[in-house]
């Protein structure tokens, strides 16, 4: 992907409040594939008995990192919404330990991308969530 694409991918990021508020960083992006993480923060724990992370922090992470992977697409969008995004959670996310999104864009059209994304804590080999969901492609007009 080149240095511009990846640029405008991580402004992406970083431009988003809610995204700095939660700390999320970008460990990867390209050629449609994003990688990002969250660290463990007891501000925004769901549950102050066990002090899982609130699920709609994990919502949160997995949606930005979607967003991500669309803007990271070859085909080139210029920016990105989210229409849909199902997730479907697996287990609560281990306290004290970062979470971490992978998504990838699989499948473009003229005005709609589709993202598929897990997202993982140190226990790699078994998923805290998946999501599956459709954003918005805004192009460059000719």
């Amino acid at each position: 992907m080149s240095q511009n694409r990846t640029d405008i991918a991580r402004k992406f990021i970083e431009a988003i409040p809610f995204s700095q508020a939660l700390s999320m960083r970008l460990e990867e992006i390209g050629e449609g594939v994003a990688e990002i993480s969250m660290p463990y923060d007891p501000q925004i724990v769901g549950d102050p008995k066990s002090g899982v992370i609130s699920g709609g922090a994990v919502s949160a992470l997995m949606d930005t990192c979607s967003g991500a992977a669309v803007m990271s697409h070859p085909t080139g969008p210029l920016a990105t919404a989210t229409i849909d995004l199902r997730i479907e959670y697996m287990r609560s996310a281990t306290p004290g330990q970062r979470i971490k999104t992978r998504a990838e864009c699989y499948h473009v059209t003229r005005s709609v991308a589709f993202v598929r994304a897990t997202a993982f804590d140190d226990d790699s080999s078994n998923p805290v969530a998946a999501a599956t969901g459709a954003f918005t492609v805004e192009r460059a007009k000719p």
